[in-house]
């Protein structure tokens, strides 16, 4: 992915981009992205994690605050923990029309709630 100095990216580049520890390890990668139809600000990346070729994979939304891109990795990186992701607050089907679920999730990745 080259940047060529400018800060916009397409969501199908973003789509499939690693994300990584501070320390390097690889946690996962971005799924898709779900974005706020009003203010058009892009909310979570739906992390995908775990499983092995695809398989038994589990996926998170982590909100977009906890990611920044690190053009040495070409990936993300994130302070969040393995365990965290792991211990990430239970969704169903319709989690993102949840408002109690998004509460939740905010406080348990320690990030300010994008809609206040």
């Amino acid at each position: 992915m080259q940047t060529s100095g400018h800060s916009l990216i397409s969501s199908s580049d973003v789509n499939g981009t690693t994300v990584y520890s501070p320390a390097g390890e690889q946690l996962g990668s971005i799924d898709h992205l779900m974005i706020d139809k009003v203010s058009g600000k892009v909310v979570y990346a739906v992390m995908g994690f775990g499983g092995f070729l695809g398989l038994g994979e589990d996926h998170h939304p982590i909100p977009w605050g906890k990611l920044r891109y690190d053009t040495t990795q070409e990936g993300y990186v994130t302070d969040l923990t393995r365990e965290q992701l792991e211990g990430a607050p239970a969704r169903d089907a319709d989690w993102y029309r949840d408002r109690d679920w998004e509460e939740r999730t905010h406080r348990h990745y320690g990030v300010h709630p994008y809609w206040m």
